[in-house]
């Protein structure tokens, strides 16, 4: 396994270098990633930064964004790229099965693969890793990663504080999840110093809605919203016929599951979508209530404590019944 001393070497010369992250890449993905370009831009490496997918329309401000390829759109050429590359940064992701498509030539590459994530279960496809599981964001680890192991405090410009902030403040809630340490704080002052506008950021990322994804929640809210009392429990799903109605585009469905959490009293809440391909459920939850438990015995998947996904290729309503049924099971904790 390469020490970050050893990288610090190898990055003291150019080199070709793919950055790539998870698939429908967030905040945290795009900024992290974005705001590692940056720094080795400024380091003179080749940099190819290389997405599986699309992403939602409330990041296309983010500066950089030019420099981004999505993979699907020019599949030869991105693999050539990964293929010719002496360093690949996997970012934001612990497993290769969440880059998709991607999966097969980053793991077939010769390149040195370098993990730096905050995600529980680490698969082990890396040959570096800078992993912290209580870090809130991946931002976050990037940030330290040059600070602290790259000892380059001197050089975060303006452009890499935004990304940087964009990651941190997304993947915190804008700083209200309980991740949010006082070092998360400390980091934030020092983008803030590096010029990153805090106030621009959030009205791009909070204020930038289409008439059409607020009419979309609207009728998720009235019509699609569920609560179990006695459960402290609320859930909202979302069909196909719904996404196609309301012309659902990428983003569109960020932060949904929030509101089902913001009630009063509610402990743990589920936003299921059908997804077509397959049924799509996002978890949240106040205090010790275990999202990625949840997750991972019932619905395929995993993360935090607090904020988990999975999937399932049953049918909408036997995944909505499969998670009122795992109700009881956590009746103790959901209700102390």
């Amino acid at each position: 396994m390469l020490t970050s001393e050893q990288l610090k070497t190898l990055l003291s010369e150019p080199k070709r270098i793919v950055i790539t992250t998870h698939y429908k890449p967030d905040g945290d993905a795009l900024g992290s990633s974005l705001g590692l370009f940056y720094w080795l831009k400024a380091h003179k490496h080749d940099v190819s930064l290389i997405v599986p997918s699309d992403f939602p329309a409330f990041l296309d401000w983010l500066p950089g964004l030019e420099h981004v390829r999505i993979y699907t759109r020019e599949v030869q050429e991105n693999q050539q790229l990964i293929a010719d590359a002496e360093i690949i940064f996997c970012l934001d992701f612990n497993g290769l099965g969440r880059i998709h498509d991607m999966a097969i030539p980053v793991e077939k590459a010769t390149g040195l693969k370098c993990m730096i994530d905050h995600h529980l279960e680490p698969q082990g496809f890396h040959d570096y890793a800078y992993w912290d599981p209580k870090a809130a964001a991946t931002a976050q680890l990037i940030f330290r990663f040059i600070t602290e192991e790259m000892q380059d405090e001197g050089n975060i410009s303006a452009d890499m504080a935004t990304c940087l902030y964009t990651g941190i403040m997304t993947d915190t809630g804008s700083f209200r999840f309980r991740s949010t340490t006082s070092e998360i704080h400390r980091i934030i002052a020092s983008l803030i110093d590096c010029g990153a506008e805090n106030w621009a950021i959030h009205e791009s990322i909070y204020n930038s809605s289409s008439e059409g994804r607020l009419k979309f929640l609207g009728y998720c809210l009235l019509n699609r919203l569920s609560v179990f009392p006695e459960y402290n429990t609320a859930m909202i799903y979302v069909t196909q016929e719904d996404l196609k109605s309301f012309e659902v585009i990428t983003g569109d469905t960020e932060g949904l599951v929030n509101y089902a959490l913001s009630i009063k009293g509610i402990r743990l809440a589920a936003l299921i979508i059908d997804r077509t391909e397959q049924i799509k459920l996002s978890l949240r939850s106040i205090g010790d209530v275990p999202c990625n438990e949840i997750c991972k015995i019932y619905f395929n998947g995993g993360g935090h404590l607090n904020a988990s996904g999975g999937n399932s290729h049953d049918d909408l309503q036997t995944v909505i019944d499969t998670f009122k049924s795992a109700l009881p099971n956590y009746k103790e904790i959901l209700t102390k």
